[in-house]
């Protein structure tokens, strides 16, 4: 069939509904540059469980927004579902920036997530039904590419706060609130969206369907897809109502392999915990804090651009060779950060004690608790240490827990001795690789492999999947650093990024330039 698709209004579609991704991808980076600042207002110990879930509670929330999601999309169409996320962005945004209460801070992060659950499933799913199959992978990795510059506007928007609202009891708030701006304007845009024809069809309104496709690809096309979109839905209703159960049939146990397993991957990669704890990671190299925030933003451009190379290959070399080549290189991106750790060396010096209670002292410390700390770091003057664990233990002891929750990023800025150059290179690489392979091939994969029937429940058990192993990974992640070390954390993120390289290898086909129920019948046994 030879049809003018209208590229402008596809591409207008898709760009509108991935606002919620550059609002989830702001909401989830901002973060990073609060981190340092929250955590002294509510008083948090950095390795705590309650300093980790103060980060992980967006995404948290974003467990029950996935299990919504998809069901909520089926029932009342994805355009309803995606303006009900703007309005919990906005909430999100202000509650944060005005809360007063950790357990306020924390219910708005977690109604935040519920935003997210549901827009990092709908958005790709309401683009995926719109778009000629020639051109879905571009256009719905627009929705990651969405994601990527909301993290990037986050670093920067980080970067200038922090450095023109000096007071640390008010950045931070900065920081989170100027994120309901984009969030109210996704609200208002969402109006000229019409509903996704495949849902529209599914609920007995073809004729308005009709209309949507033609305004696509014109009256062939829209007969031609209108008929696709009949046979589907026919084949699906000529069945029993789906339940949870039904997920678990026999013949879909491959489709959910694959939808589970990759699912599970990406956040088994870390990413979120990278992204939210980047300024903390580049604290911890010992370049300071303007340095960390400036590294976040080069960290943010980096996945920016990687993600538009994915956008231009994921329809043209395919995802699954894209996920073997991004896979590969977070394997030699953990390695070469663990490398920088392992060689890295924790000394304080007697230049370096001064330099620690000289800055001690300019942050309007009492004089007897400056006193308390130069005591305890006295007695630890030229000794060798193993590594950051042993040398930070020792600095704990001698200096008092409180002490060395609110001075620890002074202490090892002057203590640590290590090639912070050999860390950015691996963080940027692991970024790199994972904005051409896992950011956007996850979800083109979520969008297309389920069948027509049960693709809103089976993406909302994928996205639920996503969504917990990422708050496990973002609570431990700083448990991990202050028991284990970086070096040693690195190293085991490696490994788990090498068996799913296995798994990569082993389980995805390739779905590239097939019709979604092409890519059904592909994936679903029928007997």
């Amino acid at each position: 069939m030879d049809v003018k698709i209208n590229k402008g209004y596809v591409v207008l579609l898709s760009v509108i509904v991935a606002l919620g991704g550059f609002l989830l991808g702001f909401d989830s980076a901002v973060i990073s540059g609060a981190v340092p600042f929250y955590k002294e207002f509510f008083n948090l110990n950095q390795g705590s469980f309650w300093f980790g879930f103060s980060v992980a509670s967006l995404t948290v929330g974003s467990i029950a927004g996935n299990l919504m999601g998809g069901v909520l999309a089926d029932k009342y169409g994805r355009k309803i579902v995606l303006i009900f996320t703007a309005t919990l962005f906005t909430f999100c945004a202000l509650g944060t920036a005005l809360a007063q209460t950790f357990i306020f801070f924390i219910i708005a992060r977690i109604i935040g997530g519920l935003g997210v659950g549901m827009a990092i499933l709908v958005a790709p799913m309401y683009i995926a039904e719109v778009s000629p199959q020639k051109y879905r992978g571009t256009l719905v990795s627009i929705n990651q590419l969405n994601i990527v510059i909301g993290i990037s506007i986050a670093f920067f928007s980080n970067y200038f706060i922090q450095d023109i609202v000096t007071d640390p009891d008010r950045n931070w708030r900065w920081m989170l609130g100027v994120g309901a701006v984009p969030a109210v304007l996704y609200f208002l845009l969402l109006y000229i969206v019409p509903q996704s024809p495949r849902w529209l069809v599914q609920n007995g309104r073809a004729n308005e369907a009709k209309k949507v496709l033609a305004k696509i690809g014109g009256s062939e096309y829209s007969e031609s897809i209108l008929k696709e979109i009949h046979e589907s839905v026919k084949k699906a209703e000529s069945k029993v109502k789906t339940y949870f159960r039904d997920i678990f049939k026999k013949q879909l146990k491959y489709v959910l392999l694959i939808g589970f397993g990759i699912a599970a991957l990406q956040q088994i990669s870390a990413i979120n915990a990278i992204l939210y704890y980047s300024t903390i990671i580049f604290e911890t190299a010992g370049g300071g804090r303007d340095s960390a925030f400036m590294q976040a933003v080069i960290l943010g451009i980096t996945n920016l651009v990687f993600t538009i190379a994915a956008m231009y290959l994921i329809d043209r070399l395919g995802r699954r060779p894209l996920l073997v080549i991004g896979l590969t290189g977070i394997i030699a991106a953990y390695i070469i950060s663990s490398a920088s750790f392992y060689n890295a060396d924790y000394k304080i010096t007697t230049a370096k004690l001064n330099s620690i209670v000289t800055e001690i002292s300019e942050q309007g410390i009492e004089t007897n608790k400056v006193t308390e700390i130069k005591n305890g770091l006295t007695t630890l003057v030229d000794k060798e240490f193993p590594g950051e664990v042993a040398f930070f233990n020792a600095v704990e002891e001698k200096i008092g827990s409180d002490n060395y929750t609110e001075h620890k990023d002074t202490i090892l800025e002057h203590s640590i001795s290590m090639n912070a150059i050999l860390l950015l290179m691996g963080i940027l690489l692991f970024m790199a690789s994972f904005a051409i392979s896992l950011g956007p091939v996850t979800w083109a994969l979520l969008s297309e492999i389920f069948p027509n029937k049960i693709r809103g429940l089976a993406i909302s058990l994928s996205g639920f999947l996503n969504a917990l192993v990422s708050s496990l990974m973002i609570t431990i992640f700083p448990i991990s650093l202050e028991i284990m070390g970086s070096g040693s954390t690195y190293i085991i993120l490696c490994g788990l990024c090498a068996l799913g390289l296995i798994f990569v290898l082993k389980y995805i086909p390739e779905t590239k330039g097939k019709s979604l129920e092409e890519i059904e019948k592909q994936l679903v046994k029928t007997n």
